[in-house]
């Protein structure tokens, strides 16, 4: 490790403030490419980044605020990206039933597929990461989460105009939900993914997706078919 320079350690100004939390962020998210958020410990990413670990809860609330931090921040250009995703959807044929719905939830779905960084906190979101902050990040955080999911609501009633704002509200949080189940069963411990093999059951990467897919697009035909808004 290099050691710390002593200025680094120092922070007064607010441009400095902001260097320490973003180095602490990106070092973070770097950490999270490498291993899951369980194997991360405050004393290793205190020690990448050149920071006493007292220094590091100066700019963040635990370390589970700091992985909070990033799930926002990777949550947001997420959105960014299926924004974009469902623009391009091509019309579906007329005379298909429920084509729109499923286009559009297999079109999310996909996407967070691509996301392992976002699926990874999300499934620890509020089993393990919301477990250890404060009242006051508390409120900061889900008031985030409120907005992201409202905006990806939002998103799913441009595409499906006729489902009114209850159910895509509702579909938007079973997103979250799916997700956080399923992920962790895209990373069974060799002794289980051995076992899988034998068994003959699909790569458990492959239920993931597979179950995500399905997850999503019998949410929201579900929602289509059920009376009311």
């Amino acid at each position: 490790m290099t050691p710390p320079d002593d200025d680094f350690q120092r922070a007064r100004r607010p441009e400095q403030v902001r260097a320490r939390r973003t180095a602490i962020l990106e070092t973070a998210s770097a950490m999270l490419r490498e291993r899951p958020v369980a194997e991360i410990s405050l004393r290793e990413l205190s020690d990448r980044v050149g920071l006493a670990k007292s220094n590091v809860l100066r700019y963040f609330d635990s370390r589970e605020a700091i992985f909070l931090e990033i799930l926002d921040h990777t949550w947001r250009e997420w959105l960014d990206v299926i924004d974009a995703e469902l623009r391009d959807l091509a019309a579906p044929e007329p005379t298909t039933a429920y084509a729109r719905e499923t286009a559009v939830a297999t079109t999310i779905a996909t996407s967070l597929t691509r996301q392992p960084l976002l699926c990874e906190l999300i499934s620890n979101t509020m089993a393990v990461l919301e477990r250890n902050i404060s009242v006051e990040f508390a409120r900061v955080f889900k008031r985030r989460v409120v907005d992201n999911s409202n905006r990806l609501a939002d998103l799913v009633a441009r595409e499906v105009p006729d489902l009114g704002e209850a159910k895509v509200r509702h579909f938007s949080g079973a997103v979250f939900v799916l997700v956080a189940g399923l992920w962790p069963c895209a990373n069974p411990t060799d002794a289980v993914a051995t076992a899988m093999a034998e068994l003959g059951l699909p790569p458990a990467g492959r239920m993931f997706v597979d179950g995500l897919v399905d997850g999503l697009v019998h949410q929201l035909i579900g929602l289509s078919a059920a009376p009311g808004r």
